[in-house]
């Protein structure tokens, strides 16, 4: 039995704050505020392989950028190849960063074959894999109420297949290869409605309220199967902002990599099923307590 209520990100589940996390920190000038880490800290992400998957667009491309920037060998999976090319050209364009490092794997991940080809391809392409970044999910139809009592049966499963099935098999197939490194950093890019009930958003509100249940299992279940490893499995909300799901928000989509570099970048000892905002408050979901320590 679940001990504690989910919280909701307006309520006591937000505590505190993270000095150092920068929401609005412009890309161009990434020399200059390095997102918020230390020059130290930043140089922790030079030379290591990340993966991002839904890196073609929004969050997953401004990670993708960011990650090149600071000298990571980045993997790229999307469905879409000319949107992973334009966060190659975005990288150049913005960062002035040759994409020199970064490998396009396309991929639907909802598909079995396309998953495991990709998973085989980071594989013989890098021999000791940090990161994976499970980014890629999609919303319901924008701009109207998706009622549950009208969704159908293969909307749910369209759904559960992105937001839930995919990050699940993702992360169990590439972990025996991120064994192989010193460090293990996994994100699983969430949203308030894994938090929420919101009438009119019933299936996607459910898809990231098993994603939450679903990344918390895994950091716990790794961590006790692998003693000793140095395991940081993390959740982020990174709240709205303009990204293919929600064209209209002024937010920038940089606004989650601060914290998202900051949990990538943690030394050992870190936190480990735990789910912050993109500000760096810790939350509360379940039994995953907010998590009392400093991130930077």
């Amino acid at each position: 039995m679940l001990r504690r209520l989910i919280r909701g990100l307006g309520g006591s589940g937000l505590r505190g704050g993270t000095r150092g996390v920068l929401e609005n920190a412009e890309p161009r000038d990434w020399r200059k505020h390095l997102f918020g880490l230390s020059p130290q800290r930043w140089a922790r992400l030079n030379g290591k392989a990340f993966w991002i998957t839904g890196a073609g667009t929004g969050y997953g491309r401004s990670l993708a950028c960011a990650l090149a920037a600071a000298g990571g060998t980045v993997f790229l999976t999307g469905r879409r190849i000319a949107k992973l090319e334009e966060s190659l050209q975005e990288l150049e364009r913005v960062f002035r960063v040759s994409p020199a490092n970064c490998h396009l794997v396309p991929a639907d991940i909802t598909k079995q074959k396309d998953l495991e080809e990709a998973c085989n391809s980071v594989m013989q392409r890098c021999s000791s894999l940090c990161g994976l970044v499970n980014n890629a999910a999609v919303p319901g139809p924008p701009g109207c109420a998706w009622p549950l009592r009208e969704c159908s049966a293969e909307d749910w499963q369209r759904m559960m297949d992105t937001n839930v099935r995919a990050p699940w098999l993702l992360t169990r197939g590439i972990f025996p290869h991120l064994l192989h490194g010193a460090e293990i950093r996994v994100l699983f890019i969430t949203s308030e409605a894994g938090w929420s009930g919101t009438p009119g958003f019933g299936i996607y509100n459910v898809s990231k309220a098993a994603l939450n249940s679903l990344a918390f299992s895994l950091a716990q279940e790794y961590a006790a199967a692998n003693p000793g490893a140095d395991i940081q499995m993390n959740v982020v909300s990174p709240g709205q902002a303009r990204t293919e799901m929600n064209r209209g928000s002024s937010v920038s989509p940089y606004s989650i990599v601060s914290i998202a570099l900051t949990l990538l970048s943690h030394p050992s000892g870190g936190p480990n099923g735990r789910f912050f905002y993109r500000d760096g408050r810790p939350l509360e979901f379940c039994d995953s307590t907010a998590y009392p320590y400093k991130l930077l």
